[in-house]
């Protein structure tokens, strides 16, 4: 992965993957499977005059489902979203 600094309150954000869903023998394909809503924060900026950053990198986070902005790099998917649009750190 290149080297991505968020700036500011803003977080770098590599999604969990989708879990598998069947229902009654069906396999629903990815394309319709809900976003995920948990992911591992890679990188943090330094926060704002108005907030500090209390997230660090390695945190396991929950997140909205449209929160972020969706970026893809080497094939893989990342977000990228501020520090206000984490709901939770888990554990």
């Amino acid at each position: 992965m290149q080297n991505i600094k968020p700036l500011a309150d803003r977080v770098l954000i590599k999604p969990a993957a989708a879990e598998e869903k069947t229902v009654g023998g069906i396999i629903i394909p990815d394309s319709a499977k809900e976003k995920p809503l948990r992911g591992e924060v890679l990188a943090v900026g330094h926060g704002t005059k108005d907030e500090d950053m209390v997230l660090k990198a390695g945190d396991i986070v929950l997140y909205g489902k449209y929160a972020g902005t969706e970026l893809e790099i080497d094939g893989e998917k990342y977000l990228i979203m501020k520090q206000g649009d984490v709901l939770a750190v888990i554990g």
